[in-house]
């Protein structure tokens, strides 16, 4: 699906809602780059290949309100993936991630998380693959067929590192 194609709200963007489907529909999503095959959150929720800072674009609070959805939800894990550009990856692809963990930069599979702090500053706080995983999707992906694995994630493994 081109960001053509991506469903739009009468207002002009994508809702936190549909930013969260189209996300889990595509499984990996940049939050604003351009990589490849794989789709931008910030295109999307624009309905345009934006040109330049998202910030400075008519739909920027839309595209601001719909990644920080994208950021805080649990059933994705933010991390610097592909081209070590914020990158969300669904859960659904998280049991192919762990089973071909070894291909890729261990610091690109960490998870990242915005700690406000009370000073109203805020830090990114780095938890390290595997640590953020639980024991059944670690499970899962010692189960996965490599094949199956490699499908899943043909669209990262195809970018360079």
């Amino acid at each position: 699906m081109s960001t053509r194609d991506a469903p739009a709200c009468t207002t002009g963007g994508l809702t936190p809602a549909e930013a969260m489907a189209f996300v889990a529909q595509h499984g990996i999503v940049l939050e604003a780059a351009r990589r490849g095959a794989i789709p931008s959150l910030a295109d999307a929720v624009a309905g345009e290949a934006i040109a330049g800072n998202w910030w400075a674009h008519a739909q920027g609070k839309l595209i601001f309100a719909a990644t920080r959805a994208v950021r805080e939800a649990a059933d994705v894990l933010v991390c610097r993936l592909v081209d070590g550009k914020i990158s969300f990856v669904h859960a659904r692809l998280w049991p192919a991630l762990a089973r071909l963990a070894d291909r890729f930069p261990r610091e690109r599979l960490a998870r990242l998380r915005e700690v406000h702090g009370s000073d109203g500053r805020h830090r990114v706080e780095e938890i390290p693959f595997p640590d953020w995983l639980d024991a059944a999707t670690l499970a899962a992906g010692r189960r996965l067929d490599e094949v199956a694995a490699r499908d899943a994630l043909a669209a990262v493994l195809d970018v360079p590192a």
